[in-house]
């Protein structure tokens, strides 16, 4: 007990002793010689914000993503309020990169600047990038985005290192409905609640919700199910049996929908090319992804064991998800496809003589853990809590939650069988990581304002911190 005392003491300690750092790296007025350095301070600063509120978040119980979400979210905000400025420049989010797309065209900063962000709080943006840390808080800003993509991108590609394409086939019929129904159900409540609730809303706005609230994020239901030592029943089963499912066909939409958004059209010819398209890349990297593999492997067959594993995890994911991009498709379906394609079977017949003591997902993890907190951090930072003033926007969250949570609990009633029907559609509710990425996705195009994504940010927490004791509930009920 004294030991647990003691760790506590620790952590407090640190906390207390490294504020004052993070604070004078979200503030930035200590001149730097190395033009590194600012960008050092400001990720750490941001890292260390995650590192907070994932400590918390475990402590009481709950999914790392959400303390870091909360963090964000919680210092976003002061900070704000306190005015530091590194936090004011990444609460805008895209906009901050759009204004420099637009510098970088020749407009003047004053018109780049309002072309972006929008006529108000431009001008607090415009003192602040015109003052004497303006170009280092565009560089802390610029890295903390790549940083944050990057996470992304090897996000996705554990989320496919987890999946197999053989369960997939193997998967039976009562998974498929699962997915099919949560999927296509809540995509249709999100259009109807769109349609209700946002005044004068765009098409493209109503589908790219719709597509975010048909998102699943079952690591969380996973937790549960080997916590309660369930992994093996039938209920367990068809729950990740579906989420496979839900992760293919939630990205083909992604794939369809941004597609439409970027076009500005809705033709019939130009969705069936995406879809086509989206078809055509997963097939040739299912199948094509192998011969690649199998060359690269050759290629590095005079490097150390855990050097080589990755080497070719790096370059073959980077690989795919560039050629997504090049395909017209986002970088994660690439990075989800190369995480179903690769795996360890690939080095076991190269040199036996020497064996290597770690995975692909152990050497990938590392990568992981320090880069997807950043991620969500910076969601949660671009979260303006003021937008839940304006008139309509706790209702539209609200009616997003409410549409979010029937859509995925209905989805259990595909099952035709005795299983335990609300476990299963409550085992798909939560959005986690999911949704944010998806929510980003949509900031970035354009299609969602600040209130509209602050009120998809609360339907992910919500529906996130309401599955793990429904979800137990339902398990308990039906034993």
């Amino acid at each position: 007990m004294s030991a647990r005392y003691n760790y506590r003491k620790l952590f407090l300690l640190l906390v207390i002793v490294l504020l004052p750092s993070v604070a004078s790296a979200f503030q930035f007025h200590v001149s730097h010689s190395d033009p590194i350095a600012p960008v050092i301070l400001g990720v750490t600063g941001i890292l260390f914000v995650a590192l907070i509120g994932r400590f918390s978040a475990r402590k009481l119980g709950f999914p790392s993503v959400l303390g870091e979400l909360l963090m964000g979210i919680l210092v976003g905000n002061i900070a704000y309020y306190f005015s530091f400025d590194l936090i004011t420049v990444l609460r805008e989010g895209p906009a901050i990169f759009e204004t420099i797309q637009n510098l970088l065209q020749g407009e003047d900063l004053e018109l780049a600047c309002i072309n972006a962000v929008g006529v108000e709080g431009t001008w607090h943006i415009l003192d602040i990038l015109r003052g004497p840390h303006g170009n280092e808080l565009l560089q802390v800003a610029h890295a903390v985005d790549v940083f944050s993509r990057y996470g992304i991108i090897f996000l996705l590609f554990l989320v496919g290192l987890d999946t197999s394409i053989d369960e997939m086939r193997q998967v039976g019929p009562d998974s498929g409905r699962v997915a099919i129904i949560g999927i296509l159900l809540p995509f249709l409540l999100g259009l109807l609640a769109s349609t209700l609730l946002i005044e004068d809303v765009a098409f493209h706005t109503s589908l790219f919700l719709g597509a975010t609230l048909s998102a699943t994020s079952v690591g969380i239901t996973a937790m549960v199910l080997q916590e309660m030592k369930m992994q093996q029943t039938e209920t367990a089963r068809i729950i990740l049996g579906a989420a496979v499912f839900d992760d293919v066909l939630g990205l083909l939409m992604l794939a369809v929908v941004s597609g439409i958004v970027v076009t500005g059209s809705v033709d019939l010819i130009n969705v069936a090319m995406i879809i086509v398209m989206a078809t055509l890349f997963l097939l040739a990297a299912v199948y094509l992804g192998p011969f690649f593999i199998r060359f690269i492997v050759r290629l590095f067959h005079r490097l150390d064991l855990v050097e080589a594993k990755m080497f070719v995890s790096y370059l073959f994911v980077m690989v795919l998800a560039w050629l997504a991009n090049l395909s017209g498709l986002a970088t994660i379906i690439g990075a989800f496809t190369a995480g179903l394609i690769l795996h360890d079977a690939y080095f076991e017949s190269w040199n036996n003589d020497r064996k290597c003591p770690v995975c692909i997902k152990d050497l990938i993890m590392p990568l992981e853990v320090i880069l997807v907190p950043i991620f969500f951090v910076l969601m949660g930072i671009q979260v303006k809590l003021e937008t839940f003033l304006q008139p309509g926007v706790i209702m539209l969250a609200a009616g997003l939650v409410a549409a979010a949570i029937l859509g995925k609990v209905v989805s259990g009633f595909g099952v035709f069988g005795s299983s335990n029907r609300w476990a299963i559609g409550v085992g798909m509710m939560p959005r986690g990581e999911v949704g944010l990425i998806f929510a980003a996705i949509g900031k970035s195009l354009g299609v969602m304002d600040d209130a509209l994504f602050s009120a998809v940010v609360l339907m992910v927490i919500v529906t996130t911190l309401l599955s793990p004791p429904l979800f137990k509930y339902c398990l308990r009920r039906c034993d």
